[in-house]
């Protein structure tokens, strides 16, 4: 349609003009491929009736390859395996013989730079389409220009609700994170801060009132920085706020000035936003954006040419802007207008038009193709892999042409008219069709190939598998295939149309008769090959990490910090992954800084009790307290907060009056040094109340609050024998009272036992999680058979306990047959504490002493 249009076009402008068919005097030679004799039939138009004889398709003719995948991640990975097959097969081949062209450049070039040429020198490389260098053309000058990208994120960040990613993401932008000389370790601490002081997203409450919350100041960046600032200057011991904002607590003084650039940054978006919101004329807008960058951005010496290319885009809007100025001249009709003064001038002829005021959407469809991908130099026969975008002058031909991406829905590109594009609604000859350029661009495709033709789309869904027809075009292209060439009965499509599986380790790339004809495989990808091995063995569940084989002891210490043992008996494997390895095992952070909280989860809600409870125990005013959980940002919004913040307040006021008995006495905090053997038991008791140790907490009473209370007594007891010391811990629904009638010689022999374990378990991770071992050693004690009842331990306690750590070393949490499966070790049974496992054996070793101080 293109070329006949021209030709049309230039034939009426032309009159004189005559038409000139050129035909070639000898006949060409017979087509020695599918593709060439593609290529004949379509320069010679042959009309391919069914009726027309056609030649025979060869068996091995692979001039014409189509690839059906799943989605652009796994079209990558087919066309590099197919690219490095004729590499393969010919020696003669080059990759400055191949060319790839992509109707969607933007969605596969990070794909592409992912899956080619990461090995610079070879080296490190172990798929060889790493070693394959490749070179972009027609990227989007965003992807080219980080000055550009910034702008446009500004102009969408306009209209949007500023989330915290979104513009702690545009603070990490190197010209950005420049102009505030901010640091790697400063981003990451800006994160934090931010983070930690409630941000979630809006500027302010106005800025919200879009959203229908302007009423609601909570989580916006003006509240997180006045908690920020207001940090910088006194802390949040007292529980004081001035207005709505809370200090944050832990704000340090190497924290100040990057919480100063940290609000001079937001004020600078503020004020960007601001200008940007209203319309103005396009010369303003041009003033508008260099300024934004002015006042965002920094570049080294070495990239001064970002600025000048963003102010050289910029200047090209500018010589839009000048038809603002332009005078159009003024008519006066002397039938109707008066006569004017002699004496005077005459009436201006030139009548100035007032500039046209544009949207912020009028700008960013002016600027849409200054940010869209354009073309630009591709870089023909430079010794690397080009890829390049479908558009004219692109069909230099090669050897190897490649279309990537041609799937439907974005090839052809859709052609709907705007409300205001006067030329679609009335069409003339010539006028541009995006649909028909794009056929035309595949037409000079295919013309361009010189041996092969490779066309690679999605042909099925990535997540249902679900069948996807190909392109209009591609399918069409099949259509004439099969009347070009007679396959032996099957069509030409079915021999030509290659479906890949969904994963790059599938048996089938790597067997003779999978998805090629010839023999060998056709993946070159050696992970891939042995993941295909893989699969095919018997699957087993994964191996436990614990090897039975201890570690070597540790250098015995004589002082053993009394943090550290608690810290062990609250979890074992923790503690033995990060004394002897200097891991810190953590849970997974899934708390999504944008979102503001609607429903707390119970972690949340703990995280709110325990403070409160913490605060009023130390005789804060519950109000204040109240008031202050408010400002934090951590509670959701009106309604929905008071009806999460009532219930937890309720509760605290149970524990406090629950408590209350036990904290007559003023607190207290006791040093202790407890000689147990060669060891020395040393540490700070900090909640003591006259001769009592009173720890109260926020949720249910758990075993490692019983643990933490029976250490701390034992050690305060051997190192002060002559008190009577005691032991009180309070939680929601349980009370336990340890230490009535508590002796120094049996604290000495507990905490000694206890010490010992805790040496063994810094060689090796001892099965003995603290709720389970309860339970199980509780059972015993009351002298019952544990055995009929290790389903319900299993349920009720192991699997809520089982956490990575424990699952990692002992096997997956949906039994308990790995903790039961070591036998017990010889002399590790003290007296008749003795079980038949390991697991036994330790739990009521651990929990039998402090069962028979709590039952009295």
């Amino acid at each position: 349609r293109d070329s006949r249009e021209l030709q049309l076009t230039l034939l009426t402008d032309s009159p004189g003009a005559i038409d000139h068919h050129y035909r070639p005097e000898e006949a060409p030679a017979a087509p020695a491929t599918l593709l060439h004799q593609l290529q004949a039939d379509i320069a010679a138009d042959i009309d391919l009736s069914p009726l027309r004889p056609k030649p025979a398709l060869h068996d091995h003719d692979r001039s014409i390859q189509v690839h059906a995948s799943h989605g652009p991640d796994r079209q990558v990975e087919v066309l590099r395996e197919v690219l490095l097959g004729l590499l393969a097969d010919d020696p003669t081949l080059e990759p400055r013989d191949i060319v790839v062209m992509c109707p969607d450049i933007e969605t596969f070039a990070p794909l592409i730079s992912a899956s080619f040429g990461l090995a610079e020198d070879g080296t490190d490389s172990e798929h060889p389409g790493h070693l394959l260098r490749v070179r972009l053309a027609d990227r989007s000058l965003r992807q080219l220009n980080p000055l550009l990208a910034i702008l446009s994120r500004l102009l969408e960040m306009t209209d949007a609700r500023l989330e915290a990613s979104v513009v702690l993401d545009l603070l990490a932008s190197p010209p950005v994170a420049a102009k505030f000389r901010l640091s790697e370790d400063d981003l990451d601490r800006a994160r934090d801060l931010i983070h930690r002081s409630g941000v979630r997203w809006g500027l302010n409450p106005a800025h919200r009132a879009r959203f229908q919350l302007d009423g609601f100041g909570q989580n916006t960046w003006e509240a997180g920085l006045d908690r920020l600032l207001l940090g910088v200057t006194m802390s949040e011991e007292g529980q004081h706020f001035i207005g709505t904002a809370l200090p944050l607590d832990d704000v340090d003084s190497s924290d100040v000035e990057l919480v100063g650039r940290l609000a001079e940054f937001i004020d600078r978006i503020r004020l960007i936003l601001a200008s940007f919101s209203h319309a103005k004329p396009l010369a303003e807008w041009v003033v508008a954006c260099k300024q934004a960058l002015e006042s965002l951005t920094s570049v080294p010496v070495k990239d001064q040419w970002q600025v000048g290319h963003a102010y050289a885009e910029l200047a090209d809007l500018n010589d839009l802007a000048d038809l603002d100025d332009v005078d159009t001249t003024g008519l006066t009709n002397s039938a109707t207008d008066p006569p004017g003064d002699p004496g005077e001038p005459e009436a201006a002829d030139a009548v100035c038009l007032s500039p046209v005021l544009l949207s912020l959407s009028d700008l960013q469809t002016m600027l849409a193709d200054t940010f869209r991908g354009r073309p630009s130099r591709a870089n023909f026969r430079t010794g690397t892999l080009t890829m390049c975008t479908m558009t004219p002058m692109r069909s230099v031909p090669h050897r190897v042409i490649c279309v990537l991406g041609l799937d439907d829905g974005v090839f052809p590109r859709a052609g709907a008219a705007g409300g205001d594009d006067l030329l679609a609604i009335d069409p003339c000859v010539g006028d541009r069709d995006p649909r028909s350029e794009d056929r035309q661009l595949l037409l000079d495709a295919i013309m361009a190939a010189g041996e092969h033709l490779i066309i690679v789309y999605s042909g099925a869904d990535p997540r249902t598998n679900a069948s996807r027809p190909p392109a209009v075009p591609l399918g069409e292209l099949l259509d004439t295939l099969d009347l070009t060439a007679d396959a032996g009965g099957d069509t030409v499509r079915s021999r030509l149309v290659v479906h890949h599986p969904l994963q790059p380790f599938d048996r089938k790339n790597f067997t003779s008769s999978g998805l090629t004809d010839a023999a060998g495989s056709f993946s070159f990808d050696p992970a891939a090959l042995r993941g295909a091995q893989a699969s095919l063995g018997v699957r087993e569940p994964p191996p436990a990490v614990y090897d039975p084989t201890p570690l070597d002891p540790l250098p015995v210490a004589d002082l053993v910090p009394l943090t550290d043992l608690i810290r062990f008996f609250q979890h074992p494997v923790k503690a033995y992954l990060r004394t002897r390895a200097g891991l810190y095992a953590t849970d997974a952070d899934e708390d999504n800084i944008d979102e503001m909280p609607i429903a707390l989860d119970g972690l949340q809600k703990w995280a709110i009790g325990d403070r409160l409870l913490r605060h009023q125990l130390r005789g804060l005013d519950p109000a204040q307290l109240m008031a202050a959980e408010w400002r934090r940002g951590e509670v959701p919004a009106r309604e929905f907060g008071r009806r999460t913040l009532e219930p937890i307040g309720r509760k605290v006021e149970g524990l406090i009056a629950a408590s209350g008995p036990y904290l007559e006495a003023s607190r207290s905090s006791q040093d202790v040094h407890a000689s147990v053997g060669p060891y020395t038991v040393t540490g700070t008791i900090a909640d003591l109340h006259d001769q009592t140790i009173v720890s109260v907490h926020y949720s249910w009473l758990s075993a490692k609050h019983r643990l933490q209370a029976w250490l701390q007594l034992l050690a305060l007891t051997v190192s002060q024998p002559g008190t009577p010391w005691r032991a009180v811990s309070i939680g929601q629904g349980a009370t336990s009272v340890l230490g009535i009638s508590l002796d120094a010689g049996y604290a000495c022999r507990a905490l000694s036992d206890l010490v010992e374990l805790y040496w063994l378990g810094m060689c090796e991770p001892l099965p003995m999680p603290p709720k389970t071992a309860a339970d199980y050693a509780e059972i015993r004690f009351q002298g019952r058979d544990a055995g009929p009842l290790l389903p319900r331990i299993a349920k009720d306690s192991w699997q809520r306990e089982c956490d990575p750590a424990w699952s990692h070393f002992f096997g997956p949490a949906t039994s308990m047959e790995s903790l039961l499966s070591a036998p017990a070790q010889p002399g590790e049974a003290i007296g008749t504490l003795g079980e038949p496992t390991r697991f036994g054996t330790l739990a009521r070793r651990v929990w039998e002493p402090l069962l028979r101080k709590e039952g009295e």
